[in-house]
């Protein structure tokens, strides 16, 4: 994770791989609106690094990304083939996908993405929405609500995603993009209600 600086040790460890899953990245949203720098180093130039070396020793590699990448959408659900609109420093640095695909293109490199919606569970960062929540209540603290509550998201158990991902690996077609999602869209507020 984060500033990937010795290219030629990357190089020795994906020598020694037969494919990479690229989980790698910055994340936190608020984070990224305060300082996006991590973001592009993380997101953009880590992703690039591994992307030029997978292409030259010819492995496959699964970038992660996220819905995020879509933006707030007034109605309905973001399919493969939606317009990219991020509304925040973190949501353009996944939109890498872009140099992805031109790579996919150009090199003919095997690369898949996936774009996962809102993971919880186990070990999950506490400054994300669940489990910052679950310990405020423990505590007896207000929980802090952004804006009304009303944003809707689809959550979906980390172990599920983790499934969908091994799916894409051993099915998936290089060059292509597959959305992962629980089907489960719910407001923040209803989440936090819980």
């Amino acid at each position: 994770k984060g500033n990937i600086t010795n290219k030629r040790l990357m190089e020795e460890i994906i020598s020694k791989c037969d494919l990479v899953v690229n989980f790698a990245a910055e994340s936190f949203v608020d984070r990224s609106i305060n300082d996006a720098n991590p973001f592009l180093v993380s997101n953009i130039r880590g992703a690039f690094t591994i992307l030029d070396i997978i292409t030259k020793q010819k492995k496959r590699m699964i970038q992660i990304s996220t819905d995020e990448v879509f933006g707030s959408l007034s109605t309905g659900s973001a399919n493969e083939q939606s317009k990219f609109n991020p509304s925040s420093p973190y949501a353009a640095t996944k939109a890498a996908e872009l140099l992805i695909n031109s790579y996919c293109v150009t090199y003919d490199s095997d690369v898949i993405i996936t774009r996962c919606t809102n993971n919880y569970g186990p070990r999950q960062f506490v400054e994300k929405l669940i489990p910052k929540t679950i310990i405020l209540a423990n505590q007896n603290k207000k929980i802090p609500i952004y804006g009304n509550g009303a944003n809707i998201r689809d959550w979906i158990y980390v172990d599920d995603h983790c499934k969908a991902v091994l799916l894409a690996l051993l099915n998936g077609k290089a060059g292509e993009s597959y959305n992962i999602s629980a089907n489960n869209e719910i407001d923040n507020l209803t989440v936090v209600q819980k």
